[in-house]
């Protein structure tokens, strides 16, 4: 019994990051400066999350301040992620953009064990050694005259911030719903880029309501929702790296809805990311068989 939750946890964690892999293609799509784009997400976000909050009943009341104080923090980082990510994709592609961040399962594997001071786990180090060879792969000339290296450095820049806000989170998803985590974090985005307000362009936000829709609904209201909440069954590493198969994901709705094939190269790197999720799924699997028994 305890096998089978284990294996509905990694399907839920994989849905969600299906759901999250809807960002690159967006991303590319929405006619809007990333930082607009971000906002409007936000805004989106909260009224849905909120009104799913308020259906299921949860509590929004945070009991510690010290809780408080690093969940609003968390949320200041995840906004630097979701607009730095967004610029990696307008620099780049789909590819470049969505497997440049995917440096984090790295961050994470290192920054994990000094924040949370939980043991540290050489087999993760080598897993993200994998991931990151495969981002090599994909990673075009180290010039900073290539628009596409900007891109990666930006997308590297993303995933540091991602793999703290995760870190940071990972305790209190054991506290709070995964809901209302989002909400206070979606909050302060809101608040923060606010001011973005006074230089919108409404006409051209209009014509994109469609797709800031289907981003804040989907991609951040169940994908990020289940993705933090996977966290009580995950370290936050285990997660990360799992969480790796996101790119393959995008990559092959960048091919069918942008008409961006990728080159070889792209699909070696793909190949070798998609190699870790899979280790590290039966990993998990075989070390949960090993602790019901």
């Amino acid at each position: 019994m305890k096998e089978n939750k284990h294996l509905k946890h990694i399907l839920v964690l994989n849905f969600a990051v299906f759901c999250i892999s809807t960002s690159g293609v967006l991303g590319r799509y929405i006619a809007l400066p990333p930082e607009q784009t971000i906002f409007f997400r936000a805004v989106l976000a909260v009224v849905f999350i909120y009104l799913f909050c308020k259906y299921k009943g949860y509590s929004l009341k945070i009991q510690a301040k010290q809780d408080l104080k690093i969940i609003l923090l968390c949320g200041f980082f995840f906004g630097v992620h979701w607009v730095t990510y967004f610029y990696a994709l307008k620099l780049s592609s789909v590819a470049i953009g969505m497997l440049s961040i995917y440096t984090y399962p790295v961050i994470t594997s290192f920054l994990e064990p000094l924040i949370l001071k939980s043991p540290f786990q050489k087999f993760h180090l080598a897993l993200g050694a994998l991931v990151l060879i495969g981002v090599y792969f994909l990673v075009p000339e180290l010039n900073f005259d290539n628009q596409h290296f900007i891109a990666v450095l930006v997308g590297i820049t993303s995933a540091f911030f991602y793999a703290l806000r995760n870190i940071l989170m990972k305790p209190k998803v054991a506290i709070y719903n995964g809901s209302v985590l989002m909400l206070y974090q979606l909050f302060v985005i809101v608040t923060l880029m606010s001011p973005l307000l006074f230089f919108a362009d409404f006409p051209q936000v209009k014509s994109q309501l469609l797709p800031i829709a289907f981003l804040a609904l989907i991609t951040t209201t169940v994908g990020h929702t289940l993705l933090l909440m996977s966290f009580k069954h995950f370290s936050a590493t285990t997660a990360s790296i799992m969480s790796s198969v996101q790119p393959i994901y995008g990559i092959l709705m960048g091919m069918l809805f942008l008409n961006e094939f990728p080159a070889i190269h792209t699909l070696i790197g793909g190949a070798l990311i998609l190699t870790a999720v899979v280790i590290e799924s039966i990993r998990t699997v075989k070390t949960s068989k090993k602790v019901t028994t």
